[in-house]
């Protein structure tokens, strides 16, 4: 082959390989940054208004757990997520607020969910050690449960989650219902910061020996804490009583 012909050759091919590696450079940087951009880091302020938002899935990874920010839908230990697939919304597009303690565990747990295809990941700046600075509350959840039919004569049981989320001990001074047919007792009356307690209620639809209790029937029950800020809280249930 003539010498010039040859380096031209030669000349040719190293400009293929050149342009092909810098080709599968751009091709790989996209799907780097969709990884890297579909987690927020977002404050406290920030997570806290999304906290309220119905649509969203709020996800605790600190391990060990923790006393939950309110309204935490699953708890799931930051280095099993993929062992708990389930316990993650079906709908990829569902936003998911990811917490743990001081945010080192969430950021990790974060960018796996992103990984998952998750396309609205959020992860808590600072973690809770943070968002207690900024968000203190007394809560009991859920607002509202179903218990579904109840038969007439059968007595029927279910409970709430009563949060301190503030650094303060709490006191609950009284616990009481709507109607006679409804009991409802604190497991502890003294709550200390950032902790919980359970409030038991049974549910007697035969309590007034007619029928009163019958059919589709909604029933309160009201919490009293020393917590000026949070002095009444009240939760209901509804009930379907029937008679066989």
């Amino acid at each position: 082959m003539n010498p010039k012909k040859f380096l031209i050759a030669i000349g040719l091919i190293a400009f293929t390989l050149g342009a092909y590696r810098f080709t599968s450079g751009q091709l790989k940087e996209p799907a780097e940054i969709k990884k890297t951009n579909s987690v927020k880091l977002i404050s406290p302020i920030e997570f806290g208004n999304l906290v309220g938002n119905i649509d969203v899935f709020l996800l605790d990874v600190h391990t060990p757990e923790q006393t939950h920010i309110p309204g935490t839908d699953a708890f799931i230990p930051f280095d099993q997520i993929q062992n708990n697939l389930s316990k993650l919304p079906s709908d990829k597009s569902t936003p998911i607020l990811v917490y743990c303690r001081s945010g080192s565990m969430s950021a990790q747990a974060s960018q796996e969910i992103a990984a998952l295809g998750y396309t609205s990941v959020y992860d808590l700046d600072g973690g809770t050690d943070a968002y207690k600075e900024s968000h203190v509350s007394v809560s009991l959840t859920p607002d509202t449960q179903s218990l579904g039919d109840v038969v007439y004569g059968e007595i029927s049981t279910t409970s709430f989650t009563l949060t301190n989320y503030s650094p303060l001990p709490l006191k609950i001074t009284r616990v009481s219902t709507s109607c006679g047919c409804t009991k409802a007792t604190a497991v502890q009356a003294e709550v200390d910061g950032y902790s919980t307690t359970t409030i038991d209620v049974t549910f007697d639809p035969a309590v007034h020996k007619d029928d009163t209790d019958i059919g589709q029937l909604t029933r309160t029950i009201y919490v009293e804490t020393d917590n000026p800020n949070f002095q009444d809280l009240e939760v209901n249930f509804t009930a379907n009583v029937i008679k066989e």
